[in-house]
């Protein structure tokens, strides 16, 4: 990375320091290999695949995009990738994502809407073992069956499957109505539910279950781009809260032509509550499925409220049995990984026993009440392989669970947060700490044939860019309530000289920033470069503190979390005297978005200024599956809808902007299609009927993301020039 380049410049360029680090990992069952993704260097948005030895870490490059696509004109994406794509948050290019057979011995790809299929085994040179499938395109996620003879993928709404030679393309399952897909993810599901995928080949690869979705019951909403009038709205589906979500069933579709509808108890009439079941519940969402060797699939599905989910046993038939049932009078909670089946015929899945996240086996529970469990990485004969926490939500673990007697052994050292893929004996093991910039990925072995401790084999490269700034956060344990956070002090500050505070939350369910990562801290310090003192604070509601602490907003999204930031602020300002708290200004983006306007509207007496970008505004105009978890139906719980809205006229419960008015900065992506526009454009309307001054930034063609090199930078220049004059004296 060129010295000349500014931080914000780089932070940009490198998509915040996650190009050139290897990811997406697939690991061959007999430990000869591990295929993976990355850049060729730091800023390479076009991603590769490649292929690594476990035990030397010497790599093979398999598959480049550039290549592949050279003489096209580059790559083109279809408005249905570009979709899934913001769904997934993925803001890379090139080989985005890659699906294996079991070995792991060829892997499939979607480039530019074209097909193609690699060999991973053989010493081809670079990029000779990648062939394009005649697929009828635009092709979208493509995988292959379990033994590598045929690829299934997305095309136009349908599901259709190719043989590995390029022969016998055909549709397994093709729309059936105007607003029907089959294979794809739904909304919500991509969205609020972390399933991205619609469709799951049969062990034998004889069959594929696959979601049909007809989107027809959905609102549609109109997302124009006023910088190009001559372009028509783009029409989408938005299941806004209290309207109809999509209708999502299932059908198991063999490959000799059998096609086998599934049933369970769901929803009698769409975007309504009741239901046909005898308890009541409305079990409208697919949450997750699982189809492996050890049992029939396993369907979770949940009703409406999210407070009732059912894991369910598929038969042959179409028809279910419910093996699990689990209950929460707030809502329950889902995670990676679970459910599955073990390789006993028994299922495992993450449920809250007591105030912890547990991982029960059959009737038993594995962990401890003081292990948070966070997610199921992985299974076998011996072991449960889980990402947890401990006292310290700001740290997460890897570590094997023997299944015999709930023996916890960590995998790998690293003070800080560690993710993993298992596979077979071998783990890729991911970590990030406070002490060095950026990822290490290493190869771990398992399990050895006696057993014993986890072992490092080797290092996967990464060539992630170094950033230009070093983060010093102090961590901190803030208020009664012991909130975990940060503090961010400019590198030449002078003891005893006052400093402007930056809060820097997102401060919502399930967004975790107060963590023991360097590159978390990256922004927060060069915000504190420009002169501030920034905290990072998280609230009630932020993951790895157990149930009690996550369901405590229920409900309260505007006292709650904006209570959290408020305690963390004094409890700073207490313990350092060379903060200025006549001149606090506070920042965030999304749910942070919203909490920064409730910040300066609600507590004028506390903030002075705020940089509000995407906001939620009125949670009716967000979508079901995230706003109805929190705050319920708005038809059942209207007050709670208007106390939780920014609006002073929302209706009975609402509460009055105080006084008196301080800067607000509003920015908002004009494409964005998860927190609409219409958000900050009828704030702005309000604000200007109130007589408050206010700056609205809009950004033409920008989603919820923000991956353009040029948007990302200047915002960042933008804000500090918009903190700089509003907390000026």
């Amino acid at each position: 990375m060129p010295d000349e380049l500014s931080f914000p410049r780089q932070y940009a360029r490198t998509q915040r320091f996650t190009l050139g680090t290897p990811r997406a990992f697939a690991i061959a069952p007999d430990g000869t290999r591990i295929a993976f993704l990355r850049g060729k260097n730091g800023t390479d948005r076009a991603t590769c695949l490649w292929t690594a030895d476990p035990e030397t870490g010497a790599e093979r490059l398999i598959a480049d995009p550039v290549r592949l696509l050279a003489g096209t004109g580059g790559e083109q994406l279809t408005e249905e990738e570009k979709a899934r794509r913001e769904r997934s948050r993925q803001g890379a290019a090139g080989i985005v994502d890659f699906a294996a057979d079991r070995a792991v011995r060829c892997a499939v790809f979607a480039l530019s809407g074209r097909l193609f299929v690699a060999d991973l085994t053989g010493t081809d040179p670079d990029g000779a073992g990648v062939r394009e499938l005649p697929a009828q395109g635009p092709v979208i996620d493509p995988r292959p069956n379990p033994d590598g003879t045929r690829v299934a993928y997305l095309s136009g709404g349908a599901l259709r499957v190719i043989g590995i030679e390029g022969t016998g393309d055909r549709a397994l399952a093709a729309p059936d109505g105007p607003n029907v897909t089959y294979g794809a993810a739904d909304f919500i599901a991509a969205e609020e539910l972390d399933r991205h995928r619609g469709y799951w080949w049969s062990p034998d690869g004889s069959e594929v279950l696959a979601a049909r979705v007809d989107d027809s019951p959905v609102s549609r909403w109109h997302i124009a781009d006023p910088a190009n009038p001559q372009q028509p709205a783009r029409e989408i589906g938005y299941p806004a809260a209290g309207t109809a979500n999509a209708l999502v069933g299932l059908v198991r579709l063999g490959l000799d032509g059998a096609r086998t509808p599934v049933t369970w108890e769901r929803a009698g009439r769409p975007g309504k509550q009741e239901a046909d079941s005898a308890d009541g519940s409305a079990f409208e969402y697919l949450a997750s499925v699982h189809w492996s060797m050890y049992g029939p699939p396993l369907l979770v599905v949940l009703s409406r409220d999210q407070r009732t989910a059912r894991i369910l046993a598929l038969a042959p038939d179409g028809s279910t049995k419910v093996l699990v049932e689990e209950r929460d009078p707030a809502w329950i909670e889902s995670f990676p990984g679970s459910p599955c089946w073990s390789p006993s015929g028994e299922p495992a899945w993450i449920a809250p026993r007591g105030d912890a996240y547990r991982l029960l086996l059959g009737d038993r529970v594995l962990t401890a009440d003081e292990v948070q469990v966070r997610a199921l990485l992985g299974l076998n004969a011996q072991y449960a392989f889980l990402s947890v926490s401990f006292e310290d939500p700001t740290r997460i673990h890897v570590v094997r669970v023997r299944l015999a007697d709930g023996t916890l052994t960590h995998l790998g050292s690293a003070d800080g947060v560690n993710t993993a893929v298992i596979g077979g004996s071998l783990a890729v093991l991911t970590s990030a700490t406070l002490d060095e910039p950026n990822r290490r990925v290493a190869v771990l072995r398992i399990e050895g044939p006696d057993g014993g401790a986890p072992k490092q084999l080797s290092e996967l490269r990464s060539v992630t860019a170094r950033p230009s700034i070093t983060a010093r956060p102090r961590e901190l344990v803030l208020g009664e309530r012991a909130l975990r956070g940060a503090l961010m002090l400019p590198s030449n500050h002078v003891p005893g000289t006052k400093l402007p505070v930056l809060l820097d939350p997102y401060g919502g369910p399930h967004g975790q920033l107060a963590v023991a990562s360097h590159n978390a801290y990256l922004s927060a310090q060069w915000f504190a470069e420009q002169g501030f003192a920034v905290l990072v604070a998280d609230g009630r509601g932020t993951p790895g503190r157990g149930p009690a602490w996550d369901r405590s907003v229920r409900d309260d999204f505007a006292g709650a979390t904006l209570d959290d930031q408020v305690d963390a602020l004094h409890s700073l300002l207490a313990q350092f005297p060379d903060l200025d708290r006549d001149r606090v200004a506070i920042r965030g983006w999304s749910y942070g978005g919203y909490l920064s306007a409730l910040a300066v509207l609600k507590r004028p007496d506390v903030f002075h200024a705020a940089v509000v970008g995407a906001p939620v505004t009125d949670w009716r105009m967000y979508d079901t599956g995230y706003t109805e978890r929190y705050l319920g139906h708005p038809d059942q719980a209207p007050e709670i809808y208007n106390a939780n809205s920014l609006f002073p006229d929302a209706g009975p419960g609402a509460w009055q902007w105080a006084e008196p008015h301080r800067p607000m900065m509003i920015i908002h992506g004009l494409a964005d299609d998860n927190v609409v526009a219409a958000h900050t454009l009828r704030l702005s309307s309000a604000l200007l009927a109130a007589g408050r001054p206010h700056e609205v930034l809009p950004l033409s063609g920008v989603t919820h993301m923000t991956p353009a090199e040029v948007v990302t930078e200047n915002l960042m220049l933008l804000q500090i020039d918009f903190l700089r004059r509003a907390l000026a004296r």
